[in-house]
């Protein structure tokens, strides 16, 4: 009896030393590719110019869209044409000034209607916070 026990004892530690040769490493191990990073190969055709250069050494291979115009198109369907309300608005809007953000950036442009109260808090003195206090008025 003891005899089989040793036996059946030395064949699954035999069993378990071989099967852990067949790992290839760590149970969490994830140097493996990246699934997502493949891209789809556009088909070859015989362009119709004959004239072109072969391509130089080294450079990357030109493809219609890159992995992530693909994806974009993908997720929300590629550029849309604009709807007659939308081309409506953008009429009745107008160009715009080529300057308008340094316009909009000069201290001497007032781009907000301010009020008294709100002159007063911007032309106030920078304080260390100290005296600070607020009231809830009614």
């Amino acid at each position: 009896m003891r005899m089989k026990k040793t036996g059946a004892l030395v064949l699954v530690a035999t069993g378990a030393v071989m099967l852990s040769a067949c790992s290839g490493g760590s149970l969490f191990n994830r140097a493996r590719p990246d699934e997502f990073a493949v891209q789809r190969q556009t088909p070859l055709v015989v362009p119709p110019d004959f004239s072109l250069s072969p391509p130089k050494q080294g450079q990357p291979r030109p493809t219609d869209d890159s992995l992530q115009q693909q994806s974009l198109d993908a997720l929300f369907g590629g550029p849309q044409a604009r709807s007659d309300v939308e081309k409506s608005a953008l009429g009745l809007a107008g160009s715009s000034e080529p300057s308008i953000r340094s316009t909009v950036g000069d201290p001497q442009t007032y781009t907000v209607a301010k009020g008294q109260v709100t002159r007063a808090i911007l032309a106030a003195p920078e304080g260390d916070g100290r005296d600070a206090q607020t009231s809830v008025g009614t």
